[in-house]
């Protein structure tokens, strides 16, 4: 598959911007190129454009070359320079499954591409044929969301490959929360699929959602296109600094994780014994998406407590249905608490 042909034509014939680090990638005693403050701080110099520390750090993790990583100013800025790397306003479109991640077309609209949202099935499952029946020739890409937000479940891998082995456009899947589910990611399929995008973030397992740093891998060829697009300095020092020691603590972060898949498996036990809950979807993500007879008033009653869940009513399949992350055993306690003492 040749990706070539499914980038934009002025994004191919760009000159892509050349920083004073692009130009000098080694160490040197004197910097006199990039107009910087000289006086000392610890971030008066511009930052890794490349963020190369952050990216070796993830290939041990990950098992994924570090040229097949790109980082982004979150998971926002790397699905919105997917857009702009591959589709024609005004022109091309992408396909989604509804309902999913509610910034796709938010970026749809931003960048004057036209979405196809199909729904999913019963049970939140995908339906591959039919977003095959919708995709045509202008068709550059399927956003999949697995685990799926708001539901929390998983999509079905053998519907996902039957859109990869179409090879029509690229699948961007996005796994936000894989760190969650008891699966295995869609990064040991990058080698199989040239047309595969997959997208994680440090904000939800690691823990680092105001650090803003989302990650992109792909095939190399992609990757060079993004960073060809990207803002010279899109990932701040401090933001790297703080992600690479994160990155190096993962002990930690699989203390953290643990504890709240613990919690998860409580809070399901507890809704479980609730009258309010009529319905517990199965989920993989560290959120659990509960159908309830009155959403609206359950939600403004938990609002009152200083309890704060969202409400998804206006979703499709999600009519009177809360989502609750799952938080610290105090939070969690809380939450039930209220939710028992609901009377309406």
């Amino acid at each position: 598959m040749d990706i070539s042909k499914l980038v934009r034509k002025n994004i191919l014939a760009m000159t892509p911007y050349s920083s004073a680090r692009d130009e000098f990638d080694h160490v040197a005693e004197v910097y006199l190129d990039a107009n910087e403050n000289p006086f000392e701080n610890g971030f008066n110099r511009y930052p890794d454009p490349y963020q190369k520390a952050v990216k070796n750090r993830l290939s041990e993790i990950k098992g994924v070359l570090p040229e097949s990583i790109f980082l982004g100013n979150g998971s926002d800025e790397v699905l919105d320079l997917i857009y702009r790397a591959f589709c024609e306003p005004g022109v091309d479109h992408v396909i989604s499954h509804n309902p999913s991640y509610g910034m796709y077309p938010v970026l749809s609209e931003i960048n004057n591409v036209s979405l196809r949202q199909v729904n999913l099935e019963e049970g939140f499952q995908l339906n591959a044929a039919a977003m095959i029946e919708a995709s045509d020739a202008d068709t550059k890409l399927f956003f999949i969301c697995s685990p799926n937000n708001p539901s929390g479940n998983l999509l079905a891998k053998e519907e996902i490959k039957k859109l990869l082995d179409l090879q029509q456009g690229l699948v961007v899947i996005d796994e936000a929360y894989i760190d969650f589910a008891n699966s295995d990611s869609w990064l040991s399929e990058l080698k199989n699929y040239p047309n595969l995008i997959v997208c994680q973030t440090l904000s939800k397992a690691w823990g680092l959602a105001g650090l803003r740093v989302g990650m992109c891998f792909a095939s190399k060829d992609i990757i060079r296109i993004l960073n060809a697009i990207k803002p010279p300095y899109n990932v701040n020092e401090l933001s790297q600094q703080a992600a690479l020691k994160a990155l190096n603590e993962e002990e930690n972060f699989k203390s953290n994780l643990k504890v709240i898949l613990d919690e998860k498996k409580k809070m399901e036990k507890a809704l479980d014994e609730l009258p309010c809950i009529l319905k517990r979807f199965p989920s993989d993500a560290n959120f659990i998406l509960v159908k309830v007879a009155n959403a609206n008033g359950l939600y403004d009653y938990l609002m009152e407590k200083q309890i704060i869940v969202r409400n998804r009513s206006k979703e499709y399949l999600c009519d009177n249905c809360l989502r609750l992350t799952v938080g610290m055993p105090e939070e969690n306690e809380r939450l039930i608490d209220g939710l028992r003492s609901y009377q309406h």
